[in-house]
């Protein structure tokens, strides 16, 4: 079984440079089939504090092989360098393939890759994780409800591993940005708590 695969093949990463060579591999997301060029992990910091999940590469990144790196991903960039973040983030996907068309990955696709996702984070140790677009914040809380009721709220994300549980918050996908502009306010607004907790967030000794 894929998810099974996964969860095997996300175990055997002892680095994030492991599992990239890992996910690589992995066969199991139907996606792989469906006309994505290669796999699409990750890029930024790998010591960062803060690790930031999309939904899933595009056009663009599918042929660069790096996450946000289109139009969506600049904009994401200015935002996290006007908060002084973007030198301390992690980004990644919740699936590693472009979509045919660019559509929303669906839940099953998702749960194939989200062994990866969970690993990566258990890798970086996050101070904090931020989700990006519904899609992201769905798959990642397990939830059904909408971005404009999740957003801005902290939660926990409880790994199924279950050796760390990085705070977790959600906001609006560049790319909605793009279309909207006005809602860049609510945006600012939760990188701006994002950034309170990351700089406030002190580890205990032997936390």
């Amino acid at each position: 079984e894929a998810a099974a695969e996964a969860r095997r093949l996300a175990a055997g990463a002892s680095t994030l440079d492991e599992l990239a060579e890992a996910i690589a591999a992995f066969e199991g997301c139907p996606l792989r089939a469906m006309g994505a060029r290669q796999a699409v992990f990750a890029r930024g910091n790998p010591q960062g504090s803060l690790m930031i999940i999309g939904e899933g590469p595009g056009a663009e990144e599918d042929v660069r092989g790096q996450p946000f790196v289109g139009q969506a991903g600049q904009l994401l960039d200015r935002i996290l360098t006007a908060a002084g973040l973007l030198d301390d983030a992690f980004i990644t996907n919740t699936v590693f393939w472009k979509t045919p068309g660019n559509r929303t990955p669906t839940p099953q696709e998702q749960a194939v890759c989200a062994p990866f996702v969970e690993r990566a984070a258990t890798l970086l140790k996050p101070k904090a994780v931020l989700l990006v677009g519904a899609a992201a914040a769905k798959a990642v809380l397990k939830t059904d409800d909408g971005i404009m009721r999740i957003r801005g709220q902290w939660r926990e994300w409880r790994l199924s591993e279950g050796e760390i549980a990085p705070p977790v918050i959600a906001t609006l996908h560049p790319a909605f940005l793009l279309r909207q502009p006005q809602a860049k306010g609510l945006v600012w607004k939760d990188i701006l708590d994002l950034s309170v907790r990351l700089r406030s967030e002190v580890v205990e000794p032997g936390a």
